[in-house]
């Protein structure tokens, strides 16, 4: 025998080793390297994966959802207590308003009420000055009257005693006037 027949013999005693380790039950098919029983356990993996991703998944987006409309309707809870605060801010600044406006007209009566009282306190003030200084005036004027009335009376006097002085001089002499001072001065001294 020769090498090549010895090779031949080698390598049919191969394949029939190989296909007695096998069981002897021949060659089975295989698909992208996986024989039955890998596509088997390919299948039952993506089975699984299929089984949790797809049953989780519509839990995982109903729970999202759940949240999401949880956090919305707190959102809207929020939203309604600043409105209803908003509006009770609102209605006490329009109480408020409505109550500086009374206190406003009420301010404005007052002050109307105490300006009349002013005006006619003003008005008194001012006849009681002008009848004051009426009654000043006419005491001024009476004064002036008497103070004329006793220049007059002194100038009528001195006029009196002028005229009666020139009189006397003129009727009585040294010789007449000497009996009128004896008896003046004889009564002074029974006076004492």
């Amino acid at each position: 025998m020769t090498v090549s027949a010895t090779s031949a013999v080698n390598a049919e005693q191969h394949v029939v080793a190989l296909t007695e380790a096998d069981g002897g039950h021949g060659h089975e098919p295989e698909l992208l390297g996986l024989g039955a029983e890998g596509w088997v356990y390919v299948g039952l993996t993506i089975f699984l994966l299929i089984a949790i991703f797809v049953v989780k998944a519509p839990r995982l987006i109903a729970s999202g959802l759940d949240a999401r409309i949880a956090e919305t309707r707190r959102e809207l809870d929020e939203a309604r207590a600043i409105r209803a605060e908003a509006e009770a801010l609102l209605a006490k600044a329009r109480a408020q308003q409505a109550a500086s406006a009374g206190d406003a007209a009420a301010i404005l009566a007052q002050a109307e009420a105490e300006a009349g009282d002013l005006v006619a306190k003003a008005d008194a003030d001012a006849a009681d000055l002008i009848a004051r200084r009426a009654r000043m005036a006419e005491d001024k004027i009476a004064a002036a009257e008497r103070a004329a009335v006793a220049e007059v009376r002194a100038t009528a006097a001195d006029a009196a005693v002028s005229a009666a002085t020139l009189m006397i001089t003129a009727r009585h002499g040294a010789a007449q006037d000497k009996p009128l001072v004896d008896r003046t001065i004889a009564d002074l001294g029974s006076l004492n």
